[in-house]
């Protein structure tokens, strides 16, 4: 069997504030395929330049990375303030109706920080601009200054819900993350399943009740040493399974005269 062809949704970077690339850190694409077993390939989030059929007809799944703009609160129905940062209008116009595609036909969609927090608004959810100005929360953000190290060293434990599909499989009630994020969940969307916290409440892990496709998404960054931290390689390891699963059954209805190509995805 062919190995699964991941699409790393990018963000948008200037080399010496004059060169425009699409991007995405290299941890991205070293877990994807040194764990998850997958082939890696970036995706520009510009929807004058991608479309959404394309996409899902030829990529098996998704990675919803991190990124420093945020998803614009009017995709929420609020109102911009300074306090939500700057935005990626683009990316908000790729990733929102592809989360709802993939969701509604069972495609793999694995997000991680920003991609947690898209996951929640495209199922109608909603985000708190800022983490650490709310009463009794702690200040979620990525330290500073010091090196790559100890801006992603482990910070605060997740508590995961006793017998849910983190705690199954990560075979622990605890586990220990990093934490480099500003915005986080507010009121959950249609059928997202809070799945783990940390100790101020802050949500950490959410899935997407009854989907049919891995639909697992985590607030932390676990691509950083993925291949060694025992939390982050089962997410990974999980997401590949999940991802050869498509590429089995999508083969398998083809040859049958089953696969009904893109369709479904639009009718989210």
């Amino acid at each position: 069997m062919r190995r699964p062809l991941i699409g790393v949704i990018a963000n948008p970077h200037d080399i010496d504030n004059r060169y425009a690339i699409h991007g995405s850190g290299v941890i991205n694409t070293e877990a994807l395929a040194r764990v998850s077993g997958v082939l890696p390939m970036i995706i520009p989030a510009d929807p004058r330049i991608v479309q959404l059929g394309d996409l899902l007809a030829q990529c098996d799944g998704f990675l919803l990375t991190g990124g420093r703009p945020n998803v614009h609160p009017s995709e929420y129905g609020e109102a911009e303030t300074a306090a939500h940062g700057a935005f990626d209008r683009a990316r908000d116009a790729i990733t929102l109706p592809l989360i709802r595609a993939c969701v509604a036909r069972g495609q793999p969609v694995f997000g991680i920080c920003r991609g947690f927090q898209e996951i929640n608004v495209a199922m109608g959810g909603s985000l708190w601009p800022e983490i650490r100005d709310l009463p009794g929360r702690m200040n979620h953000r990525m330290p500073p200054a010091g090196s790559l190290e100890e801006q992603f060293a482990l910070r605060h434990p997740v508590t995961l819900t006793e017998g849910g599909v983190f705690h199954r499989l990560l075979g622990a009630r605890e586990v220990m993350t990093n934490s480099l994020h500003g915005q986080g969940i507010n009121r959950p969307g249609k059928g997202i399943v809070i799945d783990g916290v940390a100790p101020d409440g802050t949500p950490e892990a959410i899935y997407v009740k009854d989907a049919p496709g891995f639909t697992l998404a985590v607030q932390w960054h676990p691509e950083w040493h993925a291949c060694e931290d025992p939390v982050s390689r089962p997410l990974f390891e999980a997401f590949g399974a999940a991802a050869r699963t498509w590429v089995r059954d999508k083969a398998r209805r083809e040859a049958a005269g089953e696969f009904v190509g893109i369709g479904a995805a639009f009718t989210a």
